[in-house]
């Protein structure tokens, strides 16, 4: 019976009574496979169309989120021996700490009063720049003095000038007061000699006469050498008035001459000081040096230069330390192809050495021991392994990375991207094809036109 019909009556025969029936199914064994290949097609078709989360594996290492969290090393600002460790490696210590003493070992700095001695030679020399400044201020009150001098001559010297200008005039008149006396005396003489002629009048009246002339004439000479005399006078005052202005300025400008000496000493003195004061500071804070101290909470690492009475140079590393306050980041080095794949702010998630974790980087969903971070920070060249190093921080939203994590253990990013349909993700690997871009295209940026072609 072929069973074609759709009045099929196979349901209500007993097909055990009926060999044929028996010879005609499957073996069991060809039905079990048939099943198993069937539903092992059915599972690689729903796994084809299940989703896959495209991923950029990257390798790195622990690191901390700040710069002054990293491990550093401490140096010597200046050259010294090493005369005592106040620690031991492993060991906490707090910001101000001593860690090691050094002694000096350049001659110029053996002298243990060397501080003290800088500071009295620079007092001394701060006392001579306040002597230079009184001495400045002596000659300068000194110059004001010798103007309110010279101004008070040059008034007195007016006066003088002008009393012997009023004593002149008043010799002029005097003098012609006498030459009119004379003149008189002269006409009286000569009518008393006529009427002595005539016999009207004395040998004596003429006499007297000739006496009065002579006395007249006297006093004429005398009036006159008086007037000359008080011009004279006038003008010796007159010199003395025109030499006092030289005579003032030649003083004047001697002592502003020494002030200038004295101001230019001044001038050298506190240059003097200044260099002095940068020396004594510079000798206070080499003596500050002697004691290396912690700059930050931190852990001893590594003493570097362990021996005591070992000498240092200028700059030389003398321990490494491990700051005792960090914040952990992940660095890690992605290839220049897969750079533009990755922006700041987006998720990598991380397996750490030493935590045990189960990975599908498809489905990170269904991954266990994996931790969760975000990017923070790209750099903008390659570095000497000519990747491109990206910095990953804690997300807080994620569960917390482990606290027994250290600084330098390895880490495996795992950048998620675009998700895609598995069997995409097959062909493209396939293909060589690079992952999908997680952000979309802006919408809103203005739409380019294809030029129009000109027609010929």
């Amino acid at each position: 019976m072929l069973n074609i019909s759709p009045n099929s009556i196979i349901s209500r025969l007993d097909t055990s009574k009926y060999s044929v029936f028996s010879q005609a199914e499957l073996p069991p064994a060809n039905r079990m496979f048939r099943n198993w290949l069937v539903g092992t097609f059915t599972i690689l078709l729903l796994l084809l169309l299940t989703p896959w989360t495209q991923n950029v594996q990257m390798k790195g290492k622990l690191t901390t989120l700040q710069p002054d969290q990293r491990p550093q090393t401490i140096h010597s600002t200046i050259a010294g021996r090493i005369e005592k460790w106040y620690v031991r490696e492993g060991q906490l210590i707090k910001r101000g700490d001593t860690i090691v003493y050094l002694s000096e070992i350049k001659a110029d700095y053996f002298d243990p009063q060397l501080v003290d001695r800088a500071g009295l030679q620079l007092e001394a020399k701060e006392g001579a720049v306040e002597s230079y400044a009184r001495k400045v201020g002596a000659l300068e009150d000194q110059l004001q003095a010798m103007e309110q001098e010279l101004a008070f001559k040059q008034s007195q010297l007016k006066n003088k000038i002008r009393q012997s200008e009023l004593k002149v005039e008043s010799e002029k008149a005097a003098v012609e007061q006498a030459r009119v006396n004379y003149d008189i005396a002269i006409y009286q003489y000569n009518r008393t000699d006529t009427l002595f002629q005539k016999g009207i009048k004395s040998l004596s009246d003429l006499e007297g006469k000739r006496i009065k002339m002579q006395s007249t004439k006297a006093k004429l000479i005398a009036t006159e050498n008086k007037l000359l005399e008080s011009q004279n006078e006038l003008e010796i005052t007159k010199l003395t008035f025109n030499t006092l202005a030289n005579e003032y300025a030649a003083k004047m400008a001697k002592t502003e001459s020494d002030k200038f000496s004295t101001l230019s000493n001044r001038f050298d003195a506190e240059g003097s000081v200044n260099k002095l004061r940068n020396t004594y500071e510079n000798y206070a804070r080499r003596s500050s040096f002697y004691y290396i101290t912690a700059p930050q909470d931190c852990y001893v690492t590594k003493a570097l230069k362990p021996g005591i009475g070992e000498t240092l140079k200028e700059g030389e590393a003398l321990v490494s330390i491990m700051p005792a306050n960090y914040e952990l980041a992940v660095e890690l080095f992605i290839r220049p192809m897969d750079l533009p794949l990755l922006n700041i702010g987006e998720e990598v998630r991380f397996i750490f050495d030493g935590w045990p974790a189960i990975v599908f980087n498809g489905w990170p969903n269904m991954s266990f021991g994996t931790f969760s971070g975000d990017i923070v920070a790209v750099d903008q060249m390659t570095s000497e392994n000519g990747l491109y190093r990206l910095l990953v921080g804690p997300n807080d939203i994620e569960k917390p990375w482990p606290k027994a994590l250290r600084v330098g253990s390895g880490a495996e990013g795992i950048a998620l991207l675009k998700r895609v349909p598995l069997w995409y993700e097959l062909w493209r690997q396939l293909n060589g094809f690079p992952p999908e871009f997680t952000e979309s295209m802006d919408t809103d940026s203005p739409k380019m036109k294809a030029p129009i072609k000109s027609v010929k």
